[in-house]
């Protein structure tokens, strides 16, 4: 999720230049000593030009644009982490959001250092909570699990966990599937509930797809049209990096949720889950895993 908005970061600021510098290189750049004649070719080169002036002002524009929030959905939500700093919550609540992800830990021993805060803050305005862990595929998914269970105290009401997926980190994909398996078992065991997979579509067609079929997928596609998953279906959709808000200082991602606010609550967590009747707990399940995980 932070590599996705830092990319795209980039890709905004010099967004500019790509088009400007792929305009000059379909039409040659404009002069004014040009003289054609009204001939055939002159009338396919004022074609060519004007067509490269359309798509120059859309991807101009389309790079500037805040990301509006999306009509069609009854439930929206954001997601965050340190990189948004100082966020006055009673605002946010007041803005239509019914949700909030936040990055809870990353790798081994990573702790976001805003979580804490904002974890409490999220409970004390009644916006469902979710924390979610960046996953690297190269460190031992068993320590993995240990530093988001160790961080994420969940409660009655709270949304699953969450694993963001979104690199390789040079593994093979047999490497990258086996250890995110280890993750996801671990962390289920833990809270007695099926954790969500966070990627884009390019990881999740090469990892995820076939693999995970049985994990809610929230997934990363910008712009207006919804995310197709073949035979799968989203349960959340991040559309957008770019979303402005009131309690908010610079950008936030937009989220929706495929549901109804009841369906939402249907998937949280409840008392049953939480006790964890005949369930080993995640210390003792550790001990089977061994470093290769």
């Amino acid at each position: 999720m932070n590599e996705i908005c830092h990319l795209l970061i980039v890709y905004n600021r010099t967004c500019r230049r790509k088009s400007y510098l792929y305009f000059v290189q379909i039409t040659g750049g404009f002069s004014r000593g040009d003289s054609f004649g009204k001939s055939s070719e002159f009338r396919k080169l004022k074609m060519k030009r004007f067509f490269a002036i359309v798509l120059f002002t859309t991807l101009l524009c389309g790079c500037d644009g805040d990301t509006e929030r999306l009509g069609g959905y009854a439930v929206h939500g954001i997601d965050l982490s340190h990189y948004q700093a100082k966020i006055n919550w009673d605002t946010v609540a007041r803005e239509g959001i019914a949700f909030a992800f936040v990055k809870a830990t990353e790798g081994r021993q990573h702790l976001d250092k805003k979580y804490c805060e904002n974890w409490l803050e999220m409970k004390r305005v009644g916006i469902k909570r979710g924390a979610y862990h960046f996953f690297r595929p190269a460190i031992d998914a068993a320590e993995q699990a240990r530093n988001f269970t160790r961080t994420v105290d969940m409660e009655y009401g709270d949304l699953p966990p969450v694993v963001d997926v979104e690199e390789d980190d040079n593994m093979s994909r047999e490497q990258v599937i086996e250890r995110l398996k280890t993750w996801l078992y671990l962390v289920e065991m833990e809270y007695s509930i099926r954790p969500i997979i966070y990627t884009h579509y390019k990881f999740y067609n090469q990892y995820i797809v076939g693999e995970f079929d049985k994990y809610p997928i929230w997934i990363a596609k910008y712009g207006d049209a919804p995310p197709r998953l073949g035979s799968a279906q989203w349960t959340f959709w991040q559309y957008g990096n770019r979303g402005t808000l009131k309690g908010i200082e610079g950008y936030v991602d937009f989220n929706v949720f495929r549901g109804t606010q009841e369906d939402l609550e249907k998937i949280c967590l409840s008392g049953a889950m939480l006790s964890g009747i005949g369930l080993p707990k995640l210390d003792s399940k550790l001990q089977s895993f061994s470093i290769r995980n």
